[in-house]
């Protein structure tokens, strides 16, 4: 599947979820939610998935863990936050860094209007 059809399967599923719950709820509810609707659509998903960081030529595990992997070419960012900071994107950025991936969507369900929400990554 192309990561453009991928994005916009993705992302219909987030506003499902965003339509259902609204703002407000705790970030683990609407990853879960958007866990569910991806997966009804048939798309691989992994919550939680382990980041390791490479260091000195090693892999070690630093407790960093992608809210969501879709089809191991999307990662998935979500918050529940007043508004999203410049830190959230280089967060976002920096998972794409250490897990050699191209695109990322960082989420926050904590908006009225959906649409205000997304942010759309690419390395």
């Amino acid at each position: 599947m192309e990561l453009n059809d991928l994005t916009y399967k993705i992302i219909g599923c987030v506003y499902n979820v965003h339509s259902e719950l609204g703002p407000g709820l705790l970030e683990s509810t609407y990853e879960i939610c958007l866990e569910y609707e991806l997966l009804k659509l048939g798309l691989t998903v992994e919550r939680q998935k382990p980041l390791p960081v490479s260091y000195d030529g090693i892999q070690l595990d630093a407790g960093y863990r992608i809210d969501l992997l879709v089809n191991g070419l999307v990662i998935i960012e979500l918050k529940s936050v007043e508004e999203l900071a410049p830190i959230h994107k280089s967060q976002v950025m920096t998972y794409l860094k250490l897990s050699g991936l191209k695109l990322a969507l960082l989420l926050n369900f904590n908006v009225q209007d959906m649409k205000k929400g997304i942010v759309r990554i690419i390395m």
